[in-house]
């Protein structure tokens, strides 16, 4: 299973939200600024995420978007199915409605099948509250080697 800019950005992007729509609703312009992705693209992911009831939108001056449920309840897997749909590394015809020729001597298909479980088990065992509280530790810390480093510096 490979990735797409959706979900790795569409994930960043809800990280900020989360991070951020805690007051009020976040515009997409300042997610795109802080996150440095287009606010088209954006609009593209956002319109995925709404349709999954993951974000709200708010329109009007103070409009923008909002987590639809707490950061605690919406899992990695919950965006990454919504932006990228399936998961599955492998997609085994055994499990299909057309069937594989070979499936009852098949032994790989035990490993795509557990391939697939390892990953939805990991993404939705990862809360977007987890990853905004990583994110805001990430930060003091950046914050805080280089208040360190600008006193050394300044100590010539």
């Amino acid at each position: 299973m490979k990735l797409s800019t959706k979900g790795k950005y569409g994930l960043r992007a809800l990280i900020d939200l989360a991070s951020y729509s805690e007051e009020e609703a976040v515009p997409i312009s300042s997610i795109a600024l802080r996150q440095n992705i287009s606010e088209s693209y954006l609009e593209q992911l956002f319109a995925k995420l709404k349709k999954a009831g993951l974000v709200t939108s708010i329109r009007g001056a103070q409009g923008g978007y909002r987590l639809a449920k707490p950061a605690g309840s919406v899992s990695v897997g919950d965006v990454l199915r919504a932006l990228e749909g399936n998961l599955k590394a492998v997609e085994c015809s055994a499990h299909t409605e057309e069937g594989c020729q070979g499936a009852d001597l098949c032994v790989t298909k035990y490993v795509w099948q557990k391939i697939n479980e390892s990953i939805a088990k990991t993404v939705d065992e990862i809360m977007l509250d987890q990853l905004v509280r990583e994110s805001r530790e990430a930060l003091q810390k950046k914050t805080n080697q280089s208040v360190e480093y600008s006193r050394n510096s300044c100590m010539g």
